[in-house]
């Protein structure tokens, strides 16, 4: 099955990149943002897990978690948050996502 767990690590990584922003307020006056972060978080671990038991090997699957976490992190940042992302920035994400076509494409060898 080469192709068919990259859904579940993809939807892994939103539910992630989607709590980690709610989780910058104060928790202590926020509970549901709170709420919204150990959800997601607990989201993207048992679908993280999934995908491992399907088959995708780890080094695999953390690198694309990984990346995909730093890219949505900086996007959201930028589109919700004001962040400004600088060229360099922009090309350490083209590099980021050039690494993880990297090990898949190592990977069908």
């Amino acid at each position: 099955m080469p192709h068919g767990p990259r859904p579940l690590g993809e939807a892994a990584q939103l539910g992630e990149a989607l709590a980690a922003p709610a989780g910058q307020d104060d928790a202590a006056r926020r509970p549901l943002a709170s709420a919204v972060v150990v959800a997601g978080y607990v989201t993207a671990f048992f679908l993280l897990s999934r995908v491992l038991a399907r088959g995708l090997e780890l080094g695999v699957a953390y690198g694309i978690w990984s990346a995909i976490g730093v890219t949505l992190v900086s996007v959201i940042g930028a589109v919700w948050f004001g962040d400004r992302l600088t060229w360099a920035q922009i090309g350490g994400i083209a590099l980021v996502a050039a690494g993880v076509l990297a090990l898949e494409l190592g990977r069908a060898h």
